[in-house]
């Protein structure tokens, strides 16, 4: 089972997540599905328009981000604009769930960094090295 790790209350992160795993994101209340994996970076990840089409046939919002390495200002408006677009849960992933959560931890700025960094650590990520001082 894939791990969907809480970050806020609205927010979470996960690494890939499968075709078969979005209904699960529904069941549990997410609003919306941000792929922020670019397709092909393995052989073996699901395509997003697969889990894109999965997403909307379940009445889901999907937004793809791609991140390569370490989000770009545009990447991180994208994520921002996305998130903010939705009232309620999210639930972005990548390969390991970091490039996800660094994109919308960059983004944010309500939060103060050590917010942020704690924020990360309880969901397993360590933005420390990411977020400026």
């Amino acid at each position: 089972m894939t791990d969907f790790r809480k970050v806020t209350e609205t927010f979470s992160v996960s690494p890939q997540i499968a075709v078969s795993d979005v209904a699960r994101v529904k069941a549990e209340g997410f609003r919306m599905i941000i792929n922020n994996r670019p397709d092909g970076e393995s052989p073996d990840q699901p395509p997003g328009a697969a889990i894109e089409a999965e997403a909307l046939a379940l009445g889901l919002a999907y937004r793809h981000v791609p991140v390569m390495g370490r989000p770009t200002a545009e990447e991180i408006a994208a994520v921002r604009a996305a998130v903010d677009s939705v009232n309620g849960k999210v639930l972005a992933y990548c390969r390991s769930g970091t490039r996800s959560i660094n994109a919308w931890a960059l983004g944010q700025t309500a939060l103060d960094r050590g917010t942020l960094v704690a924020l990360g650590a309880n969901a397993g990520y360590d933005l420390a090295g990411v977020l400026p001082a």
